[in-house]
């Protein structure tokens, strides 16, 4: 979308994203930072950081950058702490940060890559929002960002469909507990061709059964699933919460 055709949503607004220096997560960042929003990216390497920052400044957005792993105590703490420090506050949440490290069948994965996806796709989101509660005042918000692989998990990531499929029931618990003043809502983001979905989205006929299963027929893009995450976020939302919203072009999305 066109920088003149943005609104300007969440101006005053600090907002985290994790896991933001690329793809799906660099794009919510940008989008909120384009409606006003200061924002604070993160990821693993400091040189993604330092290049996001770099390219969101350069789009005269209000950017730090902040190295973190999630399923790293003292970088989430850190992150957190610095965010309140130089923001003196936390208003949106979004929790992108995830693992695939395995194409293996359910009962042929190992423990450790079980233990692995869970840590980064679900527990590390719990984790992270222990410590951003209690900076988070009347009005605020959450994105958790789940997968439509939630709802019918690919054979080629079955595990990591499961993993997502958890952010579903994560989703309404933790509206339950965060409401009435912070509400929290998940989007499910059908394929879109970034690096963390190279391995299916570069197969030509893979590609081509993917698309044809939308209604849409097209893969998804960075923008669809920011433009999701900045309603959700954003006051135009502020009577839903613990929802999912399936941002897949019309493929199936039942449980």
């Amino acid at each position: 979308m066109e920088k003149s055709k943005i609104g300007k949503r969440f101006e005053g607004k600090v907002a985290i994203v994790t896991a933001s220096t690329q793809g799906i997560g660099f794009s919510i960042a940008e989008r909120l930072g384009l409606e006003g929003a200061s924002v604070v990216v993160s990821s693993r390497k400091q040189k993604n950081v330092d290049e996001a920052v770099g390219n969101l400044k350069a789009k005269g957005i209000e950017v730090i950058g902040i190295v973190c792993h999630v399923s790293n105590a003292q970088q989430r703490k850190d992150l957190i702490n610095k965010t309140v420090q130089k923001y003196g506050k936390i208003d949106v949440v979004v929790s992108n940060a995830a693992a695939n490290p395995s194409v293996d069948v359910i009962l042929e994965t190992k423990e450790s890559v079980l233990d692995k996806l869970w840590d980064i796709n679900v527990k590390a989101s719990i984790l992270l929002l222990q410590d951003c509660a209690p900076h988070m005042k009347k009005g605020s918000s959450v994105v958790l960002i789940s997968s439509v692989a939630g709802y019918q998990p690919h054979k080629s990531m079955a595990m990591y469909g499961v993993t997502k499929t958890a952010l579903l029931g994560l989703t309404k618990a933790l509206a339950a507990e965060m409401g009435p003043d912070t509400r929290v809502n998940c989007i499910a983001p059908g394929f879109v061709p970034t690096h963390f979905a190279d391995f299916i989205t570069s197969n030509d006929d893979l590609r081509k059964t993917i698309e044809d299963n939308t209604l849409l027929n097209r893969l998804g893009t960075t923008e669809d699933m920011a433009a999701a995450t900045a309603f959700l976020a954003c006051d135009d939302a502020s009577y839903i919460t613990g929802e999912t919203l399936v941002v897949a072009g019309g493929m199936p999305s039942r449980l």
